[in-house]
């Protein structure tokens, strides 16, 4: 059962509380309204010569005043002084007159109604505070702006284990290691070990840190609790701190227990390197978080804290250290087997075809992370869903695959025959190149049926994950990359705008192989100048530790790569001219070809094939 720290349900009285109040102010501001309409006043002098012109028809005297109406039915009012001359005039003029005794004020009434909007506005606030506390996190309450907003879960009520997490063996052999200390401490105190107080899971999205975090709750069987790094910082000042210390409070009171971070970048990164510089609240909120981690008070391994971010390179030195993150799990991209051990855990309610080989998926997706499988299961069952089919096949994953990685088909789209069949020769182009070279990735399929932001596309995917590329791969890479372009001007002698992305991914992997990988005349020097991953690097802005000669030299040595692999795909293309032009009529005329065709087409013996079609 899931808990928040603080509140209760409003119930139906305190409803019934707020409407009642809202109402009686209501008739409040009516009668306020309805007593202060706009009459004209009189003065003493002018109501005699009123009463003298017989314009007054009648009078209502309290005290000393006086409210009344024309002939005509309009009001006044006056004060006055109720002489002997005041009454004479009234008897002489024949003026229909009522007197009341002074009423006697009641001050408290007029406090009241006075203090009533006032009181109406905190009800209100209380009946939010209320609502809000309800809805487990304290978001918005005037009252307690400070308390934690982290949710708690008692032991036993979360159902995901690490049967639910596939793959990411080593993360999971990791924190079996804190599920066993908190059931069983005596087993490592006896030999004076000690548990660590924090544990951060570090990782590109999608790859099953928060999963991981309710494993741990799950398997464990003691008090957890869960926030987001975003929910300790607010605009006003203290706050954070505020909850950091309320939320360790709570914890201590539920001890021994585990906290989860999420996002913990968010309240974590490193202090002083904001725009805003100085001590901030955010970096208040972490000073706190230090010492309530490993401070001069913390007692040791009463409460573990798990933590998960994408940035593990922005957090700040002290958060790192061992003492209050002893651990940092990398919780990577999922590898062959892992792959098919996700994708069983997905398809697990979902009605699959017979035929379907999930290690074929597999190796069909590699680079894909949990998300993405979980994703690709999901949009092949809507797909067999639309089309009325009793179980999903591998066509429906295939175009899964296909619209998650490139993007929908643009069915409205009106191509010209020109522009289809300068596509078809671009797109044969890397095609033919891919099947030549021995060093490139197995040929998966081509089309030329526009998806997302491309008219068409070639296909190639690796039997196997690789980790480590050669300088012969690289090269094939930038020659397939450049067969589009070669293509158009060895056909149409004319270069399209279609090449803008190819000649990008091929400056990238030259300037890689000179600046990263040493594969060039300036030997095996670093000189790479921005971080690649943004989830894995600090800087967000380029910058360069070389001279002017060396950035002269570098840019010599990517443009020799890049005109060595275009002259090798000339030379290719020029010598298989015959093929390209079979293979370019083929596609234009069937729009999409699978390897297992473009091989038999080609009549060119393949060297491996992807095998995720049956049919491959």
């Amino acid at each position: 059962m899931k808990k928040s720290f603080s509140g209760g349900n409003p119930g139906p009285g305190a409803l019934w509380l707020l409407l009642a109040v809202v109402g009686i102010g209501v008739l409040y501001l009516f009668w306020f309204n309805s007593a202060n309409r706009e009459v004209e006043v009189l003065t003493y002098t002018k109501l005699l010569k009123e009463m003298d012109n017989k314009k007054i028809a009648s009078i209502i005297v309290q005290d000393q005043y006086v409210q009344g109406k024309y002939v005509n039915n309009k009001t006044f009012s006056a004060y006055i002084a109720p002489t002997e001359m005041f009454w004479s005039t009234i008897k002489a003029n024949n003026v229909d007159a009522e007197v009341y005794p002074a009423e006697k004020h009641s001050w408290g009434m007029y406090l009241f109604l006075s203090l009533l909007p006032f009181l109406i506005l905190l009800i209100f606030f209380y009946f939010r505070q209320n609502q809000n506390n309800s809805g487990g996190g304290g978001a918005g309450k005037i009252f307690s702006v400070g308390k934690s907003k982290a949710k708690f879960f008692s032991p036993n009520t979360i159902s995901v284990t690490f049967k639910d997490v596939a793959g990411v063996v080593e993360a999971k052999e990791d924190l079996r290691d804190i599920i066993e200390f908190l059931k069983n401490p005596q087993k490592f105190e006896r030999l004076g070990a000690k548990i660590p107080r924090g544990i951060l899971l570090s990782g590109a999205p999608g790859n099953g840190k928060t999963l991981l975090a309710k494993a741990v709750a799950g398997e464990s069987s003691r008090p957890f609790f869960s926030i987001s790094g975003s929910d300790f910082v607010e605009v006003f000042v203290g706050v954070g701190a505020s909850r950091v210390r309320d939320l360790f409070a709570q914890a201590k009171k539920h001890s021994p227990c585990i906290i989860f971070i999420d996002e913990i970048d968010a309240v974590g990164r490193q202090r002083g390197i904001g725009l805003g510089g100085g001590n901030d609240e955010r970096e208040q909120t972490l000073n706190q978080l230090l010492s309530e981690m490993d401070g001069f008070s913390t007692e040791a391994g009463a409460i573990i804290v798990l933590a998960a971010t994408n940035r593990p390179d922005v957090l700040d030195k002290a958060l790192l250290r061992p003492g209050r993150f002893d651990r940092i799990i990398e919780v990577p991209y999922p590898d062959l087997v892992s792959r098919e051990e996700i994708l069983n855990v997905h398809s697990k309610n979902v009605k699959l075809d017979p035929e379907v080989n999930l290690s074929k998926i597999a190796r069909g997706t590699p680079g894909f992370s949990g998300a993405d499988l979980e994703n690709l299961i999901n949009e092949a069952a809507l797909l067999a869903s639309k089309t009325g089919l009793l179980t999903v096949k591998i066509e429906q994953i295939e175009i899964a695959r296909d619209k998650l990685m490139l993007g929908a088909e643009r069915k409205t789209l009106i191509v010209s025959e020109k522009d289809k069949r300068m596509t078809a020769y671009h797109e044969s182009g890397h095609t033919l190149l891919n099947v030549l070279l021995p060093s490139s990735d197995p040929l998966h399929k081509v089309t030329i049926v526009p998806r997302g932001r491309a008219l068409g596309v070639s296909w190639s995917l690796p039997e196997m994950d690789k980790y480590s590329r050669s300088r012969s791969e690289l090269e094939a890479k930038i020659v397939i990359c450049m067969g589009g372009l070669i293509s158009e001007k060895l056909i149409f002698n004319e270069q399209t705008t279609g090449a803008s992305n190819d000649i990008e991914q091929a400056t990238d992997i030259a300037r890689s192989m000179v600046c990263r990988y040493g594969m060039s005349d300036l030997g095996p020097i670093d000189l790479n100048s921005i971080e690649e991953h943004p989830y894995l690097g600090r800087d967000i802005q380029k910058h360069k530790d070389f001279s002017e000669s060396t950035a002269q030299k570098i840019d010599t040595e990517i443009s020799k790569i890049i005109d060595g692999c275009l002259k090798k795909g000339q030379e290719l293309l020029i010598t298989n001219k015959d093929r390209l032009d079979l293979l370019a009529t083929t596609l234009f005329d069937k729009e999409t070809l699978y390897a297992k065709e473009v091989y038999e087409l080609l009549n060119i013996e393949p060297r491996e094939m992807h095998a995720f079609r049956p049919n491959d």
